[in-house]
């Protein structure tokens, strides 16, 4: 008979699927955005220490080539021209200066983000490494369909979001040339836990309304 493991990490994402996504204001989901942020650089960081650690991985090439200096996600009005390059964190940076954000919630979020980024950069690199297969091969588009249950998008920066949600569940989900199927060879287990905890736990502090 064949086990099934199922890592702690995976009951995490199930956990940010499982908060208030549908009953997010438009303020609330502005917020989510800016937390979202702060993981994007973080990936984009995790992927680089992946390309470092197998320099001749020709999947996670290809894979970084589908998030880093590319224009997959152009044209976007007001974000990307038709056929810029840019890391996908950079069209996340530029999305959330059209946002409309209280400032004093703004302030609030990028402290958070600052010791998100923090916690996460003191995780040794090959965990890092690790969790880009976690993110890729179904976590982020499990959470991303979460997301995406939100009902109010009448922001161009929200647009913008929605945009890079869709797009990303598009990329990820090709069984054979999406991005799960670039980077599952990687295999990730528990030591990831903490990234994903982090993850879950910056969402709800940005929008503490999902949890209720």
């Amino acid at each position: 008979m064949k086990l099934i493991t199922i890592h702690r990490y995976e009951r995490t994402i199930e956990d940010i699927c499982s908060l208030n996504w549908s009953e997010l204001t438009r303020s609330d989901l502005v917020s989510v955005a800016w937390a979202y942020y702060y993981f994007s650089v973080q990936f984009r960081e995790n992927l680089e220490l992946a390309r470092d650690l197998n320099p001749d991985d020709v999947k996670l090439l290809q894979l970084y080539e589908g998030e880093c200096d590319t224009a997959n996600l152009s044209p976007f009005p007001g974000v990307a021209a038709h056929g810029e390059k840019m890391n996908h964190d950079e069209f996340m940076r530029r999305l959330l200066t059209i946002s409309d954000i209280d400032h004093r919630v703004r302030q609030r979020i990028e402290r958070l983000g600052a010791s998100y980024l923090a916690e996460i950069r003191c995780m040794p690199s090959e965990i890092r490494a690790l969790s880009i297969a976690s993110y890729e091969d179904g976590g982020l588009e499990r959470v991303f369909r979460a997301m995406l249950q939100a009902e109010d998008w009448d922001h161009p920066s929200l647009q913008a979001f929605k945009h890079f949600l869709v797009e990303h569940i598009r990329f990820d989900s090709d069984d054979e040339v999406g991005h799960g199927a670039l980077s599952r060879h990687l295999r990730p287990d528990d030591r990831i836990c903490p990234l994903w905890d982090a993850f879950r736990d910056i969402l709800v502090g940005a929008a503490p309304v999902l949890l209720n």
